[in-house]
């Protein structure tokens, strides 16, 4: 059964070809060609508002919002080409389809957009989203511009004033220092007369000197030469003894080697003559085979 609402559309339809004044059975055509649109333009308005997204992961619900865009955009551009084709037979006839249109079409769009916006849903988010960043990035660009300019204003001030000061200060500690300079100069002078005689006599003493280092640098080579010929002398007596010593003491160990040996024999020969005895079965005593 048809709602108040669909019933009011239809009617609204019936009205815009009644004041075409158009035939009857063109009118009659008209309304065939484009009721079937009312119908589904009103049952697609129910729909569409069934169909909300709230959330990144609606993807069912966006997905359903597509499907239904897709197929009013088929239902709008089907009227179009119905309207171009009705057009064609007569102005008056254009004019009713028109105005049958232009209403199918107010009908249409608005949900259509609401679908589209439903199923765009995380994009319009998202460009939200990624227009307030900018706005407030710019707006966080501008404030730091502004405070930069006004930090340098500052301290260019400051460097100026700074650059005043230190001119004064460059000025006063010139002549301050002109008038000491004149003064080190004048006992640079009186320092260096009495520096040459100095060196002078310091000259002499180094040449004195140099001459008793290089008598006894010579002195200490030849101490030197034959304190080494005397260790060298002292290093052989004592291999020399060492390597006595050590013959002793290998000859000492092979001749322990030797009597160890000895005793290893003897034992093993006591034992081997042990191990041959017999035992008396009556007497019990041990003899040797």
């Amino acid at each position: 059964m048809k709602t108040c609402k669909e019933m009011k559309k239809n009617n609204q339809l019936q009205v815009i070809v009644k004041n075409s004044g158009l035939e009857k059975t063109k009118a009659q055509y008209i309304l065939e060609k484009f009721t079937n649109y009312f119908e589904i333009a009103s049952e697609w308005e129910k729909k569409a508002k069934e169909i909300v997204v709230t959330k990144e992961d609606d993807e069912v619900e966006m997905q359903m919002a597509r499907v239904g865009r897709l197929f009013l955009r088929d239902k709008r551009i089907a009227i179009e080409k119905a309207r171009v084709e009705l057009k064609q037979q007569a102005l008056r006839e254009g004019k009713a389809i028109d105005g049958i249109s232009n209403v199918l079409k107010g009908l249409i769009i608005p949900i259509e957009e609401y679908l589209e916006k439903q199923e765009k849903f995380v994009e319009l988010k998202e460009k939200a989203e990624a227009e307030k960043e900018r706005i407030e990035e710019e707006e966080k660009a501008e404030r730091e511009r502004i405070a930069k300019e006004e930090a340098e204003r500052k301290e260019q001030e400051r460097i100026r004033l700074e650059n005043v000061r230190l001119q004064k200060e460059a000025m006063a500690r010139e002549k301050k220092m002109k008038a000491e300079r004149e003064k080190a100069q004048a006992k640079l002078k009186a320092e260096r007369e009495a520096s040459e005689k100095a060196q002078a006599k310091l000259k002499a003493e180094r040449e004195a000197s140099e001459k008793a280092q290089a008598e006894i640098v010579a002195k200490a080579k030849a101490e030197r030469v034959e304190a080494e010929i005397l260790a060298k002398q002292e290093r052989e007596e004592v291999e020399r003894l060492a390597r006595i010593e050590r013959e002793k003491a290998e000859k000492m160990l092979a001749k322990e080697r030797a009597a160890a040996e000895k005793v290893r024999l003897e034992k093993e020969k006591v034992q081997r003559l042990l191990d041959e005895q017999i035992e008396c079965p009556f007497c019990h005593r041990k003899f040797n085979k």
